[in-house]
């Protein structure tokens, strides 16, 4: 059985590593960060103004763009072996933004400022070209289909890959027979099947987002609880950003996608994104002249798939995720579930990293079974349960059927993750990833620890609106970054050539398009027919 009594697979695995005279198999996988932020006025509404042109184009600037409104920055960083040097850089980016936002501040929390409905959510704009028209009139559609709320919504995005030196390692382990992108991708969608079951853990340890501006639900329904005048929450949610009130929408829960195989998950992403939906057909794709959506199928393309784990390979240009994975096989994996820090300037902090990599590493040397339908309903309702209800006291989970409290079933996460932390921390006297996990379990045995708990804490001592809570901490941060010193002036300077460059880029995409945009959107979609 996956997930309860002792899984002799893992402890078998565990060995593995440990007996094998290969030193340091778990370190120095790749990992970088995607971390959004809602530029805001000074008085905390949405800025109405385009993208500072001083951050370059938002096309093709490959570490500061947009996401899905013009306001939303999306911060990328390289990919590091430490995450000491990832957070530096995601630093450094940081700096050099609050350089050029004059008055604006980049909003601390996942949940956004005062909204005055959908229009006050500027959508997107990448410019001229083909590229950049699909891009924005992708937007548009996701504006149609769910409403531009939830593209006010932040969020952190920590993408990882093992070293390549555990590939060998693990599949003696196994007993496979090669190493080859077949076993690679097998092993990844294993980590994904496992953090669909234990995912909740990362929501309830990172999760801080249980309270909202009552302006982000206003005029529609919800169960929603004031805590003060404006600030609406549920007494023990960890992620209302995770729940159905945010990207858990009900338009795409009968969305099945398989990750029992890469082929699986091929054959159930290419259906979604070729099947038209009555709904969408309704909406219309292209009125007037104007295009509203990209098609009226259950998709526009893969990325609309909201999942909390995503496995990737970076495509070529033109070629789309699914061709990119057929092609190549899984390359990393992308944890989509995990809150902006309103404690943590850049959004984030050493620790999570630290657990979030262990936590790969469990999902990974775990068993992990084929889930059938049932199950994932399950898993869905597992996390849906600690998005809202992650702190309640005995809070009970299904696992394989049976009712079991979070706090058991964590500890036994946790406890099973002390081997994982000690390999990582080989050869390091400071055992940094033990003592990440230390925090962790600190944080389970205890919920005010949470930071969910600390922010409803934060609003009960002050008194502040989650609104003023947030903007007080967006002054902070702005402060903290102008004030860094020494600044590191020649990374903030390749910041501004990449900037310039960027710009260049973008009018030679749009000079060099050689088709109509309607012809376009054809071959591109005829391209995923093809490879189907």
């Amino acid at each position: 059985m996956t997930g309860s009594g002792i899984d002799r697979a893992f402890e078998r695995r565990i060995s593995a590593l440990v007996n094998s005279r290969e030193r340091g198999l778990l370190r120095h996988g790749l990992k970088g960060v995607e971390k959004e932020s809602l530029r805001v006025t000074p008085d905390g509404y949405i800025s109405q103004t385009p993208h500072p042109p001083a951050l370059g184009s938002a096309l093709t600037n490959e570490h500061i763009t947009t996401d899905y409104s013009e306001a939303l920055i999306e911060l990328v960083t390289p990919p590091f072996t430490e995450s000491w040097a990832l957070l530096q850089y995601l630093c450094d980016l940081h700096q050099f933004v609050y350089r050029h936002l004059g008055e604006e501040l980049l909003w601390a929390t996942s949940m956004p400022c005062k909204v005055e409905g959908d229009e006050s959510i500027p959508i997107a704009y990448y410019g001229t070209s083909n590229v950049g028209r699909m891009k924005e009139v992708y937007r548009r559609g996701l504006g149609w289909r769910y409403g531009r709320l939830m593209q006010a919504i932040a969020g952190v995005h920590y993408n990882y890959s093992f070293p390549e030196r555990l590939w060998p390692v693990l599949a003696e382990a196994l007993h496979a027979r090669r190493v080859d992108r077949d076993f690679i991708s097998a092993n990844y969608f294993a980590l994904l099947r496992n953090y669909r079951r234990f995912g909740w853990l990362v929501l309830y340890l990172f999760g801080n987002s249980p309270a909202v501006c009552s302006s982000f639900v206003r005029g529609r329904e919800h169960d929603l609880e004031e805590l003060s005048p404006g600030t609406l929450y549920n007494r023990y949610a960890t992620s209302l950003r995770m729940s159905d009130l945010g990207y858990r929408n009900k338009n795409q829960a009968g969305l099945q996608i398989s990750v029992n195989s890469l082929d699986e998950y091929v054959r159930d992403l290419t259906a979604a994104v070729s099947t038209p939906h009555p709904e969408y057909e309704k909406i219309g794709v292209k009125v007037d002249g104007e295009y509203r959506q990209l098609n009226a199928n259950l998709l526009q393309i893969e990325n609309e798939y909201y999942s909390y784990i995503r496995p990737k390979r970076t495509a070529r240009p033109g070629e789309r995720p699914t061709q990119a994975l057929q092609r190549g096989g899984v390359e990393y994996v992308e944890f989509r579930a995990l809150d902006v820090s309103v404690f943590d300037p850049v959004g984030v902090n050493q620790s999570k990293l630290r657990f979030l990599e262990a936590f790969a590493a469990l999902c990974l040397l775990k068993q992990s079974d084929p889930i059938g339908a049932s199950e994932q309903d399950d898993l869905d309702a597992n996390h849906a349960i600690v998005a809202r209800r992650g702190r309640e006291p005995g809070l009970k989970l299904n696992r394989n059927g049976r009712q079991v409290e979070l706090r058991t079933w964590a500890l036994e996460l946790i406890d099973q993750m002390r081997g994982i932390c000690e390999l990582l921390d080989e050869e390091e006297p400071t055992k940094p990833y033990t003592a990440a996990l230390d925090l962790q379990e600190d944080k389970v045995r205890d919920p005010e620890l949470t930071p969910s708990a600390r922010s409803l804490q934060e609003l009960r001592t002050t008194g502040e609106s989650f609104f003023e809570f947030a903007a007080r901490m967006s002054r902070v941060h702005k402060s903290y970054f102008l004030e860094l010193y020494p600044p590191n002036e020649q990374r903030l300077a390749e910041f501004a050539a990449e900037a310039k460059e960027s710009h260049e880029k973008q009018q030679e995409l749009e000079a060099s398009d050689s088709m109509t945009f309607d012809e376009y959107l054809a071959r591109y979609f005829e391209s995923d027919a093809t490879a189907a």
